[in-house]
């Protein structure tokens, strides 16, 4: 990776604090008005300052990334704990020594690590509350009838949920792919047999294949790659769609109140996985262009150009329980409410409805033999 992460005193820490003007408490981004917010005394302030607006979102240059190439004005350095369980890297603020890792529940105390990454280059606003967040986890839980009700009761009842931004990787790129393969077009066939002294016609189908080649080319936009390595990726995966078009150039007043994790996928490993992404497409593409009732590939050789790239920032309402001696997760995606987590069983439960089931065999059966 062009830029390892490691401890060093040379870059000066991003520090992501905005006091109130009135009283001098921290602010924090109002989900609901697109706007920072002083719980203490109400205060609020708008974000949307065009004058002080960052640049658009841009995209980097993937080959001078792994070349340790781009400018110093493109890396930073935060202040990171890595948790000793799940090794998730979160951004804590100075002020804070003490802490659960918001993806495992474990205590950890912060040190002094040093993230060094590339920047963000933009960011999807948290568009959901946190009540609003904690009500469709405990609405998702509720549809679950074999959890525990135990821990759906502790759940609501529970602390806040944690808003954490996690790192993901988009990737650009030109491709055009030769390939060589075959072409199935599918003959149906009629022969008369004779089956217990009776003549039938049946059907048989054929294939007859002809060897074909060509190229297919496509342009992928934001290709998107989880960086992070502290939530289950199923997880990750079951919250989307993300709506990538409501990305905004990355403000540090978005991070305002939130967390934000440190990315632990690195972009080489990214890219590899953006690939993989990329060629399921381009197959789909090669088995369309090759046409007829059945394809075989048995070849294709891309050529990829123009890769570029940006590390944004997608929003997560975190919650993690420990319920019994087990912990228990849920996400829910900040933009849109949809919700993934454990499926946690209550061994009673599944045993009533086993009995149930049992019970109701029982008395169809009965039923059925009274009939007769």
């Amino acid at each position: 990776m062009a830029f390892p992460r490691e401890d060093t005193q040379t870059t000066p820490l991003e520090q992501h604090r905005f006091p109130c003007d009135q009283c001098g408490a921290d602010l924090r981004f109002d989900p609901e008005h697109n706007q920072l917010t002083c719980d203490h005394c109400g205060f609020h302030k708008p974000i949307d300052d065009r004058s002080m607006a960052p640049p658009a979102i841009r995209e980097l240059d993937f080959k001078r990334a792994l070349n340790a190439q781009l400018p110093d004005t493109e890396i930073e350095e935060t202040r990171v704990v890595i948790c000793p369980n799940c090794a998730a890297q979160t951004e804590f603020d100075d002020s804070t020594h003490a802490a659960e890792c918001p993806f495992c529940a474990t205590p950890i105390v912060t040190d002094t690590g040093r993230h060094r990454q590339i920047k963000p280059k933009g960011l999807a606003p948290f568009e959901i509350e946190e009540t609003d967040a904690r009500k469709a986890m405990t609405d998702w839980l509720g549809r679950l009838w074999f959890a525990p009700n135990g821990l759906r009761n502790y759940a609501r009842k529970g602390r806040k949920m944690t808003g954490i931004y996690v790192p993901y990787w988009t990737f650009d790129a030109d491709t055009k792919t030769q390939y060589s393969g075959q072409r199935g077009t599918v003959h149906e066939r009629e022969r008369t047999v004779v089956v217990n002294g009776e003549r039938t016609t049946r059907r048989t189908q054929h294939v007859r294949w002809q060897s074909v080649s060509g190229q297919v080319a496509r342009f992928f936009d934001d290709t998107l790659v989880l960086a992070s390595r502290g939530l289950p990726k199923s997880y990750t995966d079951a919250l989307e769609p993300w709506d990538l078009s409501r990305l905004e150039p990355y403000r540090p007043e978005y991070l305002a109140g939130f967390r934000a994790e440190g990315y632990t996928v690195d972009l080489e490993d990214g890219f590899s996985e953006a690939r993989d992404l990329m060629n399921r497409v381009i197959l789909r593409d090669v088995k369309f262009d090759i046409g007829g009732d059945r394809q075989r590939v048995s070849a294709m050789d891309t050529t990829m150009t123009d890769v570029t790239f940006k590390h944004i920032l997608l929003p997560v309402w975190l919650a993690a329980y420990k319920y019994r001696g087990k912990t228990y997760r849920f996400v829910v995606n900040g933009q849109n409410g949809r919700v993934q987590g454990e499926r946690p069983f209550s061994a009673w439960k599944i045993a009533f409805a086993v009995i149930l089931g049992l019970i109701a065999a029982g008395v169809i059966g009965y039923l059925s033999a009274q009939s007769q």
